[in-house]
């Protein structure tokens, strides 16, 4: 029934990439060199998961099952629930990559289905300041820009810096529409304050900007991937039309396309290409009519949703509340000093480390 319901929706929308198919508006790189880190990959899609988590004390002491793995011992400083507009983030420190995180969440549960309905006639409706030409999806813009979000997430940038050291990096991740608020934060963090260890990584990304944008996107924010699972439908919304590159939403490079591999209908594992620099690779995702939800709701094996459907949805305990505060709107921020830990590093062990996770760079396709 479920299923039914999705077949008008995915009729159109593979009747517009059809006519959205053709030849790539060319964009300047920065660096035709740039590296993608596989395993960087797997750790920071572990990261963009757990911001998905309700329970905000499993969340904010980092003992939630997503928790764990890759990102074990991380120290959140930061966790933003603004509830009038149904988002959430959170900032900490990640002493394994030396790197402050910034997660956001993407869509909720069932309101995915309208999200991608509306998607499909979005219009670039937004002047970036101070970008001449460059325009942008006002409702992505301002999910970051004028909620509770941006000052919540710069100030705890500015707590952490000033107890790890101004030289440390700055990861910014997000899934879904999470995904675009990544790429507008990473853009902030850059041109208005002034930081320039920023690296953005997003997975199942839709478009947020025309060509314009793109262009001045990745000269600002070189060290950038999108990440893409297979036919995911996302990141191919709003839809990009290759007759009007100006006018048209566009992506920023570089995309990742993660495709699966099958034998016998069977899924055996993954290929990932790391496209072009144009940002619209017809050898990469735009090669697939993609009409996939379950790919937009998993990557690298990894769920990117609630443990429930219910929307905007938290659970907080009274041991919280020496931490919470609320503001006039009921918007929820938990935070705490960021306090290095006095943990002693063996430097012989975080060189083995380093040297097991060796770098797959721009032009190189990886199983």
């Amino acid at each position: 029934m479920e299923q039914k319901r999705w077949l008008p929706l995915l009729a159109i929308f593979a009747s517009l990439l059809f006519v959205s198919r053709g030849r790539v508006h060319e964009l300047k790189s920065h660096d035709d060199r740039l590296v993608y880190n596989h395993t960087l990959a797997l750790t920071l899609v572990e990261y963009t998961s757990a911001v998905y988590m309700s329970d905000l004390e499993e969340l904010f002491t980092w003992t939630c099952e997503r928790c764990n793995g890759l990102t074990k011992g991380f120290q959140v400083i930061e966790i933003i629930v603004d509830v009038e507009h149904c988002l959430q983030a959170y900032v900490g420190v990640a002493k394994n990559l030396n790197a402050i995180v910034i997660a956001f969440r993407g869509t909720q549960g069932n309101s995915i289905q309208n999200w991608l309905s509306d998607l499909l006639w979005k219009q670039l409706d937004l002047n970036y300041p101070d970008m001449p030409d460059a325009m942008v999806h006002h409702g992505f813009y301002s999910a970051y820009h004028n909620t509770t979000v941006r000052p919540a997430v710069l100030s705890a940038v500015k707590r952490a810096k000033e107890s790890y050291g101004e030289n440390i990096n700055i990861m910014v991740t997000g899934h879904s529409m999470g995904g675009a608020m990544a790429s507008f934060c990473g853009l902030d963090l850059v041109v208005n304050e002034g930081e320039e260890n920023v690296q953005v990584m997003t997975f199942g990304q839709p478009r947020v900007g025309n060509a314009a944008f793109a262009s001045y996107y990745s000269l600002l924010v070189p060290n950038t991937f999108r990440i893409t699972h297979d036919r995911d439908v996302v990141p191919h919304l709003p839809p990009y039309y290759y007759p009007f590159p100006q006018k048209t939403y566009h992506h920023f490079p570089t995309e990742v396309w993660v495709k699966k591999l099958s034998y016998s209908n069977i899924v055996v594992g993954g290929m990932e290409k790391v496209c072009d620099h144009t940002g619209e690779d017809p050898t990469c995702s735009r090669s697939v009519v993609a009409t996939s939800i379950s790919d937009h709701l998993r990557y690298f094996g990894v769920e990117l949703k609630g443990e429930t459907w219910r929307q905007c949805s938290i659970v907080m305990s009274h041991k919280m509340e020496s931490y919470s505060r609320k503001d006039s709107k009921g918007n929820v921020f938990l935070s705490r000093p960021a306090v290095p830990s006095t943990e002693v590093v063996d430097p012989v062990a975080t060189l083995f480390r380093r040297l097991k996770h060796l770098d797959v760079h721009a032009d190189h396709c990886q199983t």
